[in-house]
């Protein structure tokens, strides 16, 4: 009998896995942008559990687009109020109405870093 699970499997798995989130975030913004946040929380749903099952991260852009603590996609002004105070990016969810802060000097750092 063959053996299952090889690691060139596992990476084909994985590589498949990112893909897949990446084109259910897309479809969850494009659903989110017509105001069918039911299939945007939805896809946002199954991004996570393919990352989980995969044991893949989720990227950083995508991270940011739902809520740590309800799973919501964040949608500014629909769903989310996005501020700026005291060199911390808030973001305040609609539905669990729980804050993320994120500090801007670690963003700016890694920006200018990129740039370079």
């Amino acid at each position: 009998m063959p053996r299952r699970n090889t690691a060139k499997d596992k990476k084909n798995q994985k590589t498949i896995a990112n893909r897949k989130i990446k084109q259910l975030f897309t479809l969850a913004e494009e659903k989110a942008l017509t105001y069918n946040m039911n299939l945007a929380n939805r896809y946002v749903e199954l991004a996570r559990k393919i990352s989980m099952r995969h044991q893949v991260s989720i990227p950083k852009e995508y991270k940011r687009s739902f809520c740590k603590h309800c799973y919501v996609f964040l949608l500014p002004n629909v769903t989310s109020r996005v501020r700026i105070n005291r060199g911390k990016l808030i973001i305040y969810c609609f539905k669990c109405k729980k804050y993320t802060r994120i500090p801007l000097k670690n963003i700016r750092k890694k920006a200018s870093a990129t740039l370079k």
